[in-house]
């Protein structure tokens, strides 16, 4: 199985506002970019976009390191937030509905596909990927002023 290593961040000018994400894959000494975002969304939603593009983008089952700095992101599944939501029918624990369920269930189906071990980093200290994907998210979440 081959590994790559995958690097993400969601941002958002507001909350909610114009988000963003960015993601880099890193493979066999190669890098590839990636960035997309929505005009009207929350920091969260493109926390979890970021892993879930950057994880369909895979063309094989992948051995995946994930680095983010979305504490969303890594608990919701390290913790089991999100299969247990899941089981509930999209429901937490305190049966209010669980927030974005449409894109934990898509996020829980490639982790079916890919062998994923999360690594959470703290956002904004210098890491150069999170650095970078924050750049990237943050360039298309402003890019919506422009059109």
């Amino acid at each position: 199985m081959k590994h790559v290593d995958i690097y993400t961040d969601g941002a958002c000018r507001g909350n909610p506002g114009r988000g963003g994400w960015g993601a880099i894959l890193v493979y066999g000494g190669r890098e590839k970019e990636m960035s997309g975002g929505e005009p009207h969304t929350t920091n969260n939603r493109m926390e979890l976009m970021a892993a879930i593009e950057a994880l369909s983008a895979l063309r094989e089952p992948c051995e995946v390191t994930l680095t983010s700095d979305s504490r969303y992101l890594v608990d919701g599944i390290e913790k089991g937030w999100a299969v247990g939501w899941r089981a509930r029918g999209w429901k937490k624990a305190d049966k209010s509905p669980a927030l974005n369920p449409d894109l934990w269930g898509r996020l829980l189906e490639l982790f079916e596909i890919h062998r994923v071990k999360l690594v959470w980093v703290r956002g904004h200290v210098g890491h150069p990927y999170n650095e970078r994907c924050d750049a990237l998210a943050t360039a298309f979440a402003d890019s919506f002023l422009e059109k």
